[in-house]
């Protein structure tokens, strides 16, 4: 007999493991909003098509596997395409610097000496290096704690192959000297909300992932990727129920044996959420507090985010489809979001102009400009106030229009504004995180929350907050994974 799976919450992990599921059991996703895909969303405005949530899709195999495995292709679901260049640099100073698809082409950027290649080679072997360690032990196996890597992993070879000793930043360093090429690299933190001199050096597989894999977009928006997969669960059999949020839970011998919402109720054998782990603790089982303490110190939220959507009635041909304008001082820019919880006066930004690939976004000869600077989360003692919103968007807007996007606010035609508050309220993510748990090397060395409930035996936690980690792929494989144990019989 199959066993009823109920999956609170239908972001990209709840719906990798309702497909994956759907062969083989009996699956009810529930999700509180109207949406499924979680932060993949959309909002249309004044002519413009906002994707309100991820700007950027990597390593498309993982989720094409979705598709395969019901023997359908994913091209005829979604299409997508690759980006170039990659994404464009911008400098205080003026210098600006192309990330290309290919490493050999970083060479054609101006500022970049014969000197620098070499030393980019030399960290893209290291990268490389680090994702084949990653991709053993994390994508294929699934360790989840330090001591899990022993299984799948030659002891001796654990901390050279993962450079377990050093931070991001200190990784980067080791091989190259071009302050540009620094930052540029540093900031691949972004896919990850944390700081590179604070985040373990394995995270530096991150370029190597983009350039092995290529950066992609989804025609018509992003969102339409979450279609595309929501389409496919409707055809594989998967019930789906929106706008109904999990409240509270009936316990029984360790398990968790029914859900409820204001106005119904499900029975199932097993649970997996698809909400962040401490929130769900929170909000819907009500742990008591000193259960979560321990949670709460490990695996604290990573960073937030200002996300101010424009559609502006001007076109700036200096944009690429993916930009980054860089704070004078980068460090500066990181303490102040993770040591100091204080909005920057000058951060880095960055700024999606999807327009350059997909010109049917929006009116003719207009742009749309997407504008993210990281933030803090939540501070609910010492909360930011409408004023240091507005005063933070004041800098933000000062600094794009001083690095070359003039007259920016005079070419406004409509804006939304995302901040913190509206991040928790629309996801019930942790003090309003946009990348689930913060990778840290003292803290947690990287590792997320295990998938796997400690208080719960038919409970597992799928999504950016559990391992292998935040962003859209790494969400997609949760799913993939903690399906798979089921499959096993694992939980």
């Amino acid at each position: 007999m199959n066993r009823r799976i109920v999956i609170v919450g239908g972001g990209l992990g709840g719906m990798s493991a309702a497909i994956t599921l759907a062969k083989t059991h009996d699956v009810t996703l529930v999700e509180k909003n109207d949406h499924l895909g979680g932060k993949l969303n959309e909002e249309k405005r004044d002519g413009f098509t906002f994707d309100l949530g991820p700007s950027i899709l990597t390593m498309p195999h993982i989720f094409e596997k979705l598709f395969t495995m019901h023997d359908k292709r994913m091209e005829d679901y979604v299409e997508i395409e690759p980006v170039r260049p990659h994404w464009r640099n911008f400098f205080e100073d003026g210098t600006i610097i192309d990330l290309p698809a290919s490493l050999d082409k970083v060479i054609e950027n101006a500022d970049i000496r014969e000197e620098d290649m070499g030393g980019l080679h030399s960290f893209y072997r290291y990268a490389e290096k680090l994702y084949q360690f990653s991709n053993k032990v994390y994508f294929e196996n699934e360790s989840e704690r330090k001591l899990h890597t022993l299984k799948h992993y030659n002891p001796f070879k654990i901390i050279p192959h993962s450079d377990m000793s050093h931070t991001m930043d200190e990784g980067v360093r080791k091989y190259i000297d071009n302050p540009y090429l620094v930052e540029i690299l540093n900031f691949f933190i972004k896919y990850v909300g944390s700081s590179p001199f604070d985040a373990p050096a394995i995270l530096n597989l991150l370029p190597y992932i983009q350039w092995k894999f290529d950066l992609w977009s989804v025609k018509d928006g992003m969102h339409n990727l979450a279609k595309g997969m929501e389409r496919l669960m409707e055809e594989v059999g998967v019930t789906i129920v929106k706008n109904q949020h999990i409240k509270s839970v009936e316990k029984k011998d360790g398990r968790i044996v029914r859900l409820y919402t204001d106005d119904a109720e499900y029975e199932t054998d097993q649970v997996i959420s698809n909400m962040e782990v401490i929130p769900f603790y929170e909000e819907v089982t009500k742990e008591p507090d000193e259960r979560i303490k321990p949670y709460r110190e490990k695996y604290p939220p990573a960073c937030s985010g200002f996300a101010l959507h424009l559609g502006v009635g001007t076109q700036y041909e200096q944009l690429a489809h993916h930009n980054f304008f860089y704070a004078k001082e980068q460090r500066a820019h990181f303490d102040s979001i993770f040591k100091h919880h204080t909005l920057s006066d000058d951060p880095t930004i960055y700024l999606v102009a999807p327009m350059k690939s997909d010109p049917s976004l929006g009116p003719q000869g207009s742009e749309i400009i997407k504008i993210l600077p990281h933030i803090p989360v939540i501070d609910d003692e010492k909360p930011f106030t409408e004023e240091e919103y507005s005063a933070f968007k004041t800098h933000v807007l000062d600094k794009l229009e001083r690095m070359g996007l003039k007259d920016l606010r005079k070419h406004i035609v409509t804006e939304t504004l995302w901040t913190p508050e509206t991040i928790r309220e629309m996801y019930r993510s942790n003090k309003g995180s946009i990348y689930g748990v913060l990778s840290d090397k003292k803290i947690n060395l990287g590792f997320k929350t295990p998938k796997q409930s400690a208080f719960y035996e038919n409970l597992l936690f799928v999504g950016g907050s559990v391992n292998p980690g935040g962003g859209m792929p790494m969400a997609v494989l949760s799913g993939q994974q903690a399906a798979g144990r089921l499959m096993k019989g694992e939980s």
